[in-house]
């Protein structure tokens, strides 16, 4: 399911889903349930269709493990805060993200977790998702804040979600007139996140997009254009 959503493949991550959930329900375990309605939540965000978004999430908030864990109630809110900003509710989305933040330094880190959770929330994850949020909601500066937080959090094995931080750190560098700063940041990406992840792909072209847009003609779109030719010899 969670590849499919990734992947941009939406009918299949239904499909996917609605095995899940039935699987699930089957199991009764609160945790993967979680899991499932949290991933649904951000699969309709993803899809433009916000009111689902909330939802889907809202199941997942409303479960038990949510009061007896307070990472589970942040990572929940985090979520929320990025279908707000998606729905381009910036009053909810901050509040979300305050409340998100503040139910994270509450959890204990040393609790028994499941091992997806462990494996990728934490206080980069919430910036990552504040860093989406803010960007829909065209709040560049505060963007680009969270931005630096995520990458400064970031555990060093996790190069795709560096990558996916620093194309959106880039963009709200340029939507603020950094031309200069955006495309250093850009550049900054690996070739090979820059060509074998999808996502990846897509944000850095949507990126080139905007350059090319905002200043054309320029040095500044030169460089950037003989860097993707240069650079991204490996077939996207």
């Amino acid at each position: 399911m969670w590849a499919a959503i990734d992947g941009r493949r939406f009918d299949d991550a239904a499909r996917h889903m609605h095995a899940a959930q039935q699987l699930a329900e089957m199991a009764g375990d609160p945790y993967i349930k979680f899991r499932i309605w949290s991933h649904a939540g951000t699969m309709y965000r993803h899809m433009g269709r916000p009111a689902d978004a909330l939802a889907a999430n809202d199941v997942a908030r409303k479960l038990g493990i949510t009061r007896q864990d307070p990472m589970f109630a942040s990572l929940g809110l985090a979520r929320q805060g990025a279908i707000h900003g998606a729905a381009g509710d910036g009053t909810a989305a901050h509040r979300a993200f305050q409340q998100s933040q503040e139910a994270l330094l509450r959890a204990d880190p040393d609790a028994p977790r499941p091992v997806w959770l462990n494996a990728f929330y934490d206080q980069a994850e919430l910036d990552s998702l504040a860093l989406s949020a803010y960007l829909s909601l065209r709040d560049f500066e505060r963007a680009e804040a969270h931005g630096h937080r995520c990458l400064a959090a970031l555990r060093p094995h996790m190069q795709r979600s560096k990558a996916i931080a620093t194309t959106r750190v880039a963009r709200a560098q340029l939507e603020q007139g950094e031309v200069e700063a955006a495309l250093a940041s850009a550049m900054s990406i690996s070739a090979d996140a820059a060509t074998r992840h999808p996502r990846v792909v897509g944000m850095l072209r949507a990126f080139g997009s905007r350059l090319e847009y905002a200043a054309p003609g320029t040095a500044f779109a030169h460089t950037w254009t003989q860097h993707t030719r240069e650079t991204w010899r490996q077939p996207a």
